[in-house]
């Protein structure tokens, strides 16, 4: 994987203070870590209804020093923003041609050398959805790596690492668990999230 804000040294000890100290100002709490068999993982990001998610989302791996990386959709790394958004950890998807994402991206977790935390909002879209995408079930499958219960709770000012999740491979029962898990947090905009099946 590509080099990131994450594992550049200097910055990544000056952007962890003003995120730890932002995010306390604001009223946000940070809660969980990230346990030692996590340390590869995939990191569920849910609910995901605005654009305001990926600034907090940054701060909040920041604070809990982890070693992200993001899916988003091609279009916002397109100049002048592309360098700076893979530096943030970003991954281009082109959802029109993403057949292989999952193989690929269950590989590159499986060859990383050290900690890498891959983050897929199930959702797919900022957009009102009722169906969640399975990219990040099969992803965790494929590369045999846990799935971490990530969430961000705009309602109460929360967000962190919840429990770790370990696909059986009943992929019904399975969504219907992390699905009952996510139940109770809300976006930032939170009609978008309602009544996800």
């Amino acid at each position: 994987m590509h080099r990131t804000v994450f594992t550049t040294p200097v910055v990544n000890t000056l952007l962890r203070g003003f995120s730890i100290a932002y995010l306390k100002l604001t009223g946000w709490r940070v809660e969980g870590a990230l346990p030692e068999v996590a340390r590869k993982s995939v990191l569920i990001a849910a609910p995901h209804t605005s654009n305001w998610d990926l600034p907090y989302t940054l701060m909040v791996a920041f604070a809990l020093r982890l070693n992200i990386y993001w899916m988003g959709k091609q279009s916002i790394f397109k100049a002048p923003f592309g360098g700076l958004m893979r530096w943030l950890g970003g991954i281009p998807v082109n959802r029109a041609q993403s057949s292989n994402l999952v193989a690929a991206s269950a590989d590159a977790i499986r060859a990383a050398d050290g900690p890498l935390q891959l983050i897929v909002p199930p959702e797919g879209t900022r957009s009102k959805t009722r169906y969640w995408k399975t990219g990040f079930y099969y992803i965790a499958l494929g590369a045999q790596v846990p799935i971490v219960m990530a969430y961000m709770d705009y309602a109460t000012k929360r967000s962190g690492l919840g429990p770790l999740f370990e696909p059986t491979g009943d992929m019904d029962a399975d969504m219907a668990a992390i699905k009952a898990f996510y139940a109770p947090f809300k976006g930032k905009n939170a009609d978008q999230f309602e009544n996800v099946t």
